[in-house]
């Protein structure tokens, strides 16, 4: 595993890549930097600075859809920008964290609790975000509404709440694109709990272990196939990315955002690390919102 750069990120998460640009996007959400990253020259610069994003998608009608701690914003640069949604929705802050693109172009987005917002209800939700401008709430009860993925023949949705050490699974139905009732589909049981995730091209989900410094692959019963250590306690998050889409990058935290024991002096985290595998993933979706 390499160590391609260190941001001393706060919390670096939601890594989004770009198969058009061979660029790989993520984001640091507790410093408002959102960084861009180019393998050819390994080159991390940082695009936006301000607004908290949670997570994003590449937009297929030009720049990024972001989840940030004031709502959805189509953005370009910190110049050129348009809100899709700002502020409540239905009384509630939207406070997102993890986010992805769904095949039909809408934007899955969910919350997560923050005790230093007064008034804010405990448990997160799961919002879907239509270009119509449809909002609907596919589910609620999270404590920290977390990675998300679809299976490759897209009868599974897949969706994490780190709070509860859970990754659910809805059926989806790739025609009418509407997300099912959801059941424990894996639970983790030992020493830090499921974070961000993607999906292989094989089906497998694989998911960030915070506070337990790796990554693991789990196969579509529900059973660890593989586990990878990564030398940072809080890993936070992973992407297939490359030309052939097999390399893995991780990105970890470096701010204590949890009550685990860890050991003195050992590395939180903070930089964005590769590992690579004989595994391909696959291409995420694009959002479809309109900048008119």
């Amino acid at each position: 595993m390499k160590k391609l750069v260190d941001e001393q990120a706060n919390v670096g998460e939601g890594p989004v890549w770009d198969p058009k640009t061979q660029l790989l996007y993520w984001t640091d959400i507790r410093s408002g930097r959102l960084f861009k990253f180019n393998p050819s020259d390994n080159s991390n610069k940082t695009i936006h600075s301000g607004i908290f994003v949670g997570g994003f998608s590449v937009n297929s009608q030009g720049g990024l859809l972001l989840g940030t701690w004031r709502g959805v914003m189509l953005w370009e640069s910190d110049e050129k920008y348009k809100w899709i949604h700002f502020g409540e929705f239905e009384g509630e802050t939207l406070q997102f964290n993890d986010c992805i693109a769904g095949p039909d172009g809408s934007f899955y987005a969910g919350t997560f609790f923050d005790s230093s917002i007064e008034g804010k209800e405990k448990l997160g939700k799961l919002y879907r975000f239509f270009p119509n401008g449809k909002i609907e709430i596919v589910s609620e009860n999270h404590g920290c509404s977390n990675g998300m993925g679809f299976s490759p023949d897209l009868n599974w949705f897949y969706h994490t709440d780190a709070a509860k050490k859970t990754i659910y699974r809805h059926h989806y139905d790739k025609k009418s694109h509407e997300v099912g009732e959801s059941e424990v589909w894996f639970h983790y049981e030992k020493e830090g709990g499921t974070d961000g995730m993607t999906v292989d091209s094989e089906g497998f989900v694989w998911s960030a272990i915070w506070g337990g410094s790796r990554i693991i692959r789990i196969d579509p019963s529900g059973k660890i196939e593989r586990e990878i250590l990564v030398p940072a306690v809080q890993t936070s998050s992973l992407m297939f990315g490359g030309k052939e889409l097999k390399d893995i990058y991780i990105t970890t935290a470096a701010s204590p955002q949890s009550k685990h024991a860890y050991e003195p002096n050992s590395y939180l985290g903070g930089s964005l690390f590769l590992e690579q595998q004989s595994i391909k993933g696959k291409p995420e979706f694009e959002s479809n919102f309109s900048w008119e």
